[in-house]
This record gives C-alpha cells, structure tokens and sequence, in this order.
C-alpha cells in the first residue's frame, strides 16, 4: 500500500501500529485532499471576522433565494424542511443524560488512563460523549492515548474489563455513601448500556502528529475522523451500536457542508450506507444560530440533533461583538442559559430541531452542560445539587430532551429528572416556527443589566490562568475554582475546559478595551460604582491574582508548575486581554507552547503569532516541534 499523502511525525506510527492500522492509513490518505478545503474554509472565516471588526459589521440572515454555499440547497427550502434529514436511530431516542470528558490522562500507564473510559460507561449515563477536543489534552501523544482507551473499551479487551471490575467497585463505595445505594449492580451488562459517542476536534485546529504530502499540518477534524471511526465500526455495528459523532465549532452551514462531504466520502470508502455515521452539532458560534435549518439540511442524513451549551457560545458573541463598543458582556456568573442573547439562542435552536423535513422527521435538542462536581461541605454540596436539578428541570420544560454532564458523579444525581417523566425524548414538540426579522437578529446579540464588578473581574483573571496551567499539564477538563475561595468547601470545584477559560479572557478584554464601566463600590481597590475599567487597575489585579496562585498549596497549584507551565500561562492570559486586537483563539496561544516549559520560548512564539496574525491575518495552528 502507497501511504504518500500523510506524513506521520517521531516512530509514532510504530508506537501506535493499533491505533495507525494499514486501514486507518489508507483512509487517512484517501482522505488527506480535504485538507485544502479545511484550510480554504478556516481562512474565509478569519475574512469575516476582520470584516466584521473592521466594517463594524452584524452577522446577518442568508438571502432566502441563494444557495446554501457548499451545496444545492436553497436557502428557503432548508427553512421550510424541504430536505432530507435522519430517522433517529434507537440507542439515540432516549439520552437523558450525556456524560461528557476524555478516555485518557495525562502522563499515565494504560492501567491508569483507561479507568476513565470505566467510569463513563459504568456510570449509568444513556451516552457519553468521550472527547477528543476542548477536555482532551493534546500533551506529547494523548490523542493516541485516547484513541488506544477507546478502541480497547469498544472491543472489551482484557485490559479494559480488568480496570472495570476495580472501577465498578469503587463507584460503589462512593455511592453507596453518597446515594445510599449502588449504582453498577453488573458491571459486566452496565456497559453495554451507554452509548458511545466521540467529539472530534473543530476544523479550526491541526493535528500534532500528522501533515499531508506537503508539508501542511492535517486538520485535526479529518486525523479524528479516521482513526475513530475506522478504528472501530466494526465492532461498533456488531453490538448493534450506531456510529456517533459531535462535531464542534461549525461556524456556518459551508462548514456543516464540508463536514458532510467529509463524512460521505468516508463511508463511501469504508462500504458504509450514506447516512450510516450520525452526528450530532455543538451550537456553540453565534453565526451558526443565524443558519440552524441550513446547517441541518446539509448534514441531510448524517444529522440527528443539535446540543446548547454556554462557555463556548458566550465566547463566540463576544468576539463577532468585538468591535462594538457598547457590547460588554456582565460578570460570567450572570450570562446564563436565562439571559438575554443566550435565552433567544436555546430558543432558536428548539424551534429548529423539531421543523420537520420533507419526511416529517424532527430533531433532537440536547441541552447544556452541568459543570458541578458533589465535592465539598455537605452545605456546599447540597446547595450545589440543588442548583443544578434546578436548571435540569428548566431545560426538560423547556423541551430538551436530555442534558450533559462534566463527571460520573453527576449521572445518577441529574437522571431522576427526566427518568420520572419517563418520555424517551421530546422530538417533534410544538413550538413557533423560525422567524427572521430584524427583531430576531437583535435578539441574538441582546444584552440586558447585570453586575460588573472588582469580584467578578479576579474571577476571571484567576480562573483564566489556572485554566492555561491546567491545559499547559494535559489536563484541558480540570476541576478548578477562584483562589479566593481555595480552602473554602462551601464552594465546590466546577469541571472548567479550554471554552470555560476562553470565555473568561474574552470578558476581560472587553470590560479594559471598551471601557466597562463598575456597578458596585469595592473598598480594596478603592474603586467606585461608575469608574471605568483601566489597563493599569488590570494590571494589579493580574498581580494579586498571580501571586495567590504562587502561594496557593499544591492541592490547588501544583507546586511544580509554579516555576515551569504557570509563569507562561500568565504570559499568555496578559498577552491576550492587553492585545490591542482580540486574538481569534486563546487555545492557539496554549497550543504552540505545549510540551514547553521555557518562559523565553513561549515569549518568542507569542510574538511570532501576534505578528502573523496582524501583518497576514494568519494563525500558527501547527506544532512548532513537528519539522518535516
């Protein structure tokens, strides 16, 4: 076999002869020629955006009579459902819960990594959604460590039902005290309950380990693509199992388009029917909230529901908002799935899955995530718990018909919601059609009042910086809270990833760049309800932060870490809310400092970034350690 289109970098295609198998090679070099599409893709996304912050310019509605861009489909058919969309397939009818996180850790034996793959499919969750993207770290090889996790746990091998009988047993124990009962009454029959589900990488990133022919880092969407569902849909099909994906970051219904080629011409290598992989979409771009029946359309039979979230999608409004004065978005403990922009978005988005398409099939929407973790004081956690079965019953009455959750933990606390209304889903639910007016547009964007203030910005900064240690250590889903509150277990650790320290940075640079104005008097900096957001009152409060992360203890900041990975994340988070321009991707800056411990290096690079992507609007998004 001729394997010339890819280029595998160090002996990683020995060392993972499993994982890069003669027929995952040769689909990854069938499908190596969408790299230029990618990449064509990812360029006319950063066109948009300087548009946008140069022209001060909205995202807008399609023209109902032009055709969706990467397709054939016109606008208005794909808003009036006449399209083809997917039959839900049966593991995928009832998915009350969604348990969200890595099959790998950072730096471990197999042993020790692939207990994470136990804990999820023990976990009693209906799927789980193993991710290869915002809570996988990418240190050194993980990726293929997560892939080796998963392909073993699919095919049941040896090594993995030996860590499962351990793993069964200690979750009994926890719950057992925590529940009052056990959770895994067979472990060997409870894994076969979940689905399996992987979250490939957006096409905004590039594969560390793979470039094509020429030289060019792969996109991480297509090196993900392969080695997952070549990996394992055999196995997958032989237990009755769907082959299910989530993709993220799509920004626009072009995107959605490549992606389904993507797809097709994977199954058409592989002998599989059009429509075998299904898919579910991560709404997290607010442009994508302008296409939903567009995107759905032309993901046509591959599609089966779109999930909401919060980190990610706050994200995204505040950068398309960047060049807009008056867009300053409150302290992140205000922007929930309640307020303003984001209640008109989860609107938008259960209106569209349950449209019908031309066969009458609708949809399934799946709510957000659940970031708490039943770790603390006793009050800490019962006050936690109670918030967080608050905001499941919101959504289940707002016609999710499941939602997320960052740890196993949370699988049995959240079920119960869902479990005794004892509906599989509420596809096909009633609610207003898609409009697309001025008014709806504005909705999108709509801002309403909430606190702005000195506890909110250390927050931020702190949360922000710990997040980039974290990442920095192949830890990208990492239990974290603000140093302020280290000690303190009233307050519980909430699972932060790559959006959730994203989000964070994105906030502060709005409230120094836009002159954001204090709601409330703080007698420790003297700062007054009215004064305005100044660069030099950032500049103390990084310090204060800072220096409380240097002497928190090593249950909180790894004392390792203080003199190698958290003198760089501090680097990066000041470089990104001093930037005079809103730099597109925090993790582009985490990425090209990976395996780095060098603070001058990681300088140099920052630089090398910031003026490419000023003087050519390009992003460095390869692996600076992987030469051809």
């Amino acid at each position: 076999m001729k394997n010339d289109s890819i280029i595998i970098r160090d002996n990683l295609k020995e060392q993972y002869r499993d994982i890069y198998t003669e027929e995952v090679l040769l689909a990854l070099n069938t499908m190596a020629h969408f790299n230029k599409s990618v990449k064509h893709l990812m360029n006319e996304r950063i066109k948009r955006r300087n548009d946008r912050h140069t022209n001060s310019k909205r995202i807008e509605f399609y023209d109902p009579e032009s055709l969706i861009p990467g397709s054939s489909i016109k606008v208005k058919d794909a808003r009036e459902g006449r399209f083809e969309g997917s039959v839900i397939p049966h593991d995928l009818q009832r998915q009350w819960i969604q348990g969200t996180g890595p099959a790998a850790k950072p730096n471990a034996s197999l042993e020790s990594s692939i207990r994470n793959a136990a804990y999820a499919l023990l976990s009693g969750a209906d799927g789980w959604m193993f991710d290869g993207e915002d809570a996988l770290g990418q240190i050194a090889s993980m990726s293929l460590d997560n892939q080796r996790n998963l392909k073993l746990a699919i095919a049941k091998d040896p090594v993995f039902l030996k860590v499962a009988e351990q793993v069964a047993a200690e979750m009994n124990r926890w719950s057992e005290g925590f529940l009052g009962q056990e959770i895994v009454k067979d472990w060997k029959s409870q894994l076969d309950f979940t689905t399996k589900i992987f979250r490939c990488r957006g096409l905004h990133l590039d594969d560390r380990h793979i470039r094509d022919a020429d030289g060019v880092a792969l996109a991480a969407s297509i090196a993900d693509l392969c080695l997952y569902v070549v990996n394992n849909y055999r196995q997958l099909r032989k237990s009755g199992s769907s082959i299910v994906l989530y993709l993220p970051k799509i920004q626009t219904a072009g995107e959605a388009a490549l992606w389904n080629s993507m797809l097709s011409a994977l199954e058409d290598h592989l002998g599989l029917e059009n429509g075998t992989i299904k898919v579910y979409l991560l709404v997290e771009q607010l442009e994508a909230t302008y296409q939903l029946m567009e995107i759905r359309a032309v993901l046509g039979k591959h599609f089966v529901g779109y999930n909401t979230g919060r980190w990610d999608y706050i994200n995204s409004v505040s950068d398309a908002m960047a060049w807009d004065k008056g867009f300053i978005n409150p302290n992140i403990e205000s922007v929930t799935m309640t307020y303003g922009y984001m209640r008109n978005y989860e609107d938008r988005v259960r209106r569209a899955v349950n449209t019908p398409d031309i066969n009458g099939n609708c949809a399934i929407w799946q709510g957000g995530m659940e970031p708490n973790i039943p770790v603390g004081s006793a009050e800490g956690v019962a006050a936690s718990m109670k918030k967080a079965l608050a905001g499941a019953e919101r959504e289940q009455r707002e016609g999710a018909s499941g939602k997320w959750v960052a740890h196993w933990k949370m699988v049995n606390i959240v079920r119960p919601v869902w479990e005794k209304i004892g509906e599989a889903n509420q596809v096909g639910r009633k609610f207003p059609a898609l409009t697309y007016t001025q008014q709806d547009a504005d909705g999108l964007i709509l801002l309403e009042p909430a606190p702005i203030t000195i506890r909110g910005a250390r927050n931020l900064l702190s949360v922000a910086i710990q997040y980039g240690n974290a990442f920095a250590q192949g830890m990208q889903a990492a239990a974290l809270k603000a140093a302020d509150d280290f000690g303190n277990d009233d307050i519980l650790y909430l699972m932060e990833d790559m959006a959730t320290g994203e989000i964070r940075l994105s906030i502060v640079w709005e409230w120094v760049h836009k002159g954001a104005k204090f709601t409330e008097d703080d007698s420790a900096t003297g700062v007054r309800t009215g004064d305005i957001f100044t660069k030099e009152l950032l500049r103390r409060l990084m310090d204060e932060e800072y220096e409380k992360l240097l002497k928190a203890n090593n249950k909180d900041v790894y004392d390792a870490s203080k003199t190698t990975t958290l003198p760089i994340a501090r680097e990066i988070a000041e470089i990104y809310v001093f930037n005079e321009f809103k730099i597109p991707w925090f993790i582009d800056l985490l990425n090209i400092n990976l395996n780095n411990e060098n603070l001058q290096e990681a300088k140099k690079r920052i630089s090398d970034y910031i003026q490419a992507f000023k003087n050519e609007g390009k992003r460095i998004t390869e692996n600076p350690d992987f030469v051809v």
